[in-house]
């Protein structure tokens, strides 16, 4: 399930770009310009809500970007939407590979599983943006 949640991105006083989610007090993020601070914003909030998913904790529902709050002392440059999928309960299924592909992806992943369901979210995230 994909999620929109609300991001405020401002200027810093050394001229780069943070990035907040007012949903998830602590994730943060920067970059050296707006664009590279949501991209790099949206993998800190990907890694987080996995992390939150793992630890069994509950994921907030998106709060409205109507009803975001900021510091007006904050250089603000935008507020935002930052698109997430969510994690989901595994699911088996079966899936081809070439045999060499299988023994070099076991050679450097503990969980073969793991490292797949990896590897598609990062591609998907590449293709997306």
């Amino acid at each position: 399930m994909q999620r929109y949640y609300p991001a405020i991105v401002d200027r810093d006083g050394d001229g780069s770009y943070g990035i907040v989610f007012p949903d998830f007090p602590g994730c943060v993020s920067t970059g050296a310009t707006p664009e590279e601070a949501v991209a790099q914003g949206g993998e800190a909030l990907t890694g987080h809500i996995a992390w939150m998913a793992r630890d069994g904790d509950p994921i907030p529902n998106p709060t409205p970007i109507a009803g975001i709050e900021y510091d007006p002392e904050v250089n603000l440059v935008c507020l935002t939407l930052v698109p997430v999928i969510l994690p989901g309960r595994a699911k088996r299924i079966n899936v081809t590979l070439d045999e060499n592909l299988i023994e070099a992806i076991d050679a450097v992943a503990d969980n073969r599983s793991g490292f797949l369901a990896e590897a598609a979210v990062a591609e998907l995230a590449r293709r997306r943006g």
